[in-house]
């Protein structure tokens, strides 16, 4: 009953119109170009949780967006919104793919825990440099981790297109591809979702687990709302803010690593197709809840993963998950405008239904005295 009270009912309902909206302009889009929105829609949910493998798709991609989406809800409650996790993600890949590659000959285990917290620790280091610009000299986290964005794609795209560039030929160039005995095993046949999910899954719970049930996410919470407040509070906010940031880039790299010794099995410049600006997405539209994080990846997964699906056989276009995904972003945004406004006429209706009654008060009053 606690945790019902927590919940924004009118900010949940926002979401709900949103999303129905978006979809009736997407079925709307569909019918105008000659296509059958029942069709298309229907091959969208047979393409993500039609069969084993197109479920296992489904929640791979899920767990993806889910840990993207905790990493900025964790920087953004500890005071910086952290924009760079692209980046994050794609040196965290690398390393984990080179330390795989460097160290095949150790046994197993010893090297997916070296290559863990390889990942974790360059995604990490990676977030830490615009921390500490905004901590110890005011520059915009926002500027620096776009701007480092771009250094990191470029760095490594160089990397894996040129000196690690596998020699054998392959249709996209990359890295060699990391022994079998370092790929996480699959869950279900022939589709995307391995054993790599389970560790996620883990690191999914403890991350909800710190942010809403210890003392260093009360604190981070206090530092993100009010910086000032929890300074003078006594709380170490120039450290809470560095050391979420640290968190939020520690957990892209460990994607990065999820994605590469699981169904892609190297590092090419395609690691990540922007997979991070969906997972910050979906974090801002959900309030960095965690709880409606997890909620809403699965939801804009099942989007995503069947889009392709009706690509292939109705012949919609799958750009059209980017259209209804903006559709809902855009709603989102606009929710607190919206509410503000309709808030302002109802109250300014409930003041001239008050100041009738006291002219009507006044008149008959008069009209008794004569």
């Amino acid at each position: 009953m606690k945790y019902l009270k927590k919940i924004d009912t009118k900010y949940i309902l926002s979401l709900i119109a949103s999303i129905v909206v978006a979809l009736l302009i997407g079925a709307l889009l569909m019918a105008v170009t000659g296509y059958s929105p029942i069709e298309g829609y229907g091959a969208m949910i047979k393409g993500s949780i039609g069969n084993e493998r197109f479920i296992g798709n489904t929640i791979d991609t899920a767990m993806t967006l889910c840990l993207l989406g905790l990493a900025t809800a964790i920087g953004a409650r500890g005071g910086l919104f952290n924009v760079g996790g692209e980046g994050q993600l794609f040196f965290g890949a690398l390393a984990a793919t080179m330390t795989g590659l460097w160290f095949s000959s150790l046994p197993a285990p010893i090297v997916i825990v070296i290559s863990l917290i390889c990942a974790v620790v360059v995604g990490g280091f990676y977030a830490w440099i615009p921390a500490i610009l905004k901590v110890k000299l005011g520059v915009s986290e926002v500027i620096t981790t776009i701007m480092l964005n771009t250094v990191a794609i470029q760095v490594c795209t160089y990397l894996v297109n040129g000196p690690w560039n596998s020699p054998l030929k392959s249709i996209t160039k990359g890295t060699d591809y990391l022994p079998n005995t370092l790929r996480f095993a699959k869950l279900i046949t022939a589709s995307n979702l391995t054993t790599g999910f389970i560790t996620g899954a883990i690191v999914t719970f403890f991350i909800w687990y710190v942010m809403k049930k210890t003392s260093v996410g009360l604190e981070m919470k206090v530092t993100g709302e009010n910086y000032r407040f929890s300074k003078f509070s006594g709380l170490s906010s120039s450290k809470i803010m560095i050391g979420s940031m640290l968190a939020s880039g520690a957990i892209c790299g460990f994607v990065g690593m999820l994605l590469v010794y699981g169904y892609q099995g190297r590092m090419t410049d395609g690691v990540s197709n922007e997979f991070y600006f969906d997972g910050m997405l979906v974090a801002m539209i959900m309030n960095y809840n965690p709880i409606g994080i997890i909620i809403m990846s699965f939801f804009f997964a099942i989007l995503s993963t069947g889009a392709t699906m009706m690509d292939l056989t109705v012949g919609i276009s799958s750009q059209i998950y980017d259209i209804i995904f903006s559709i809902i972003i855009f709603l989102m945004a606009a929710q607190k405008g919206i509410s503000i406004w309709v808030e302002h006429k109802r109250m300014q209706q409930i003041a001239r239904a008050k100041a009738r009654k006291e002219v009507e008060a006044n008149v008959g009053s008069d009209s008794s005295n004569i």
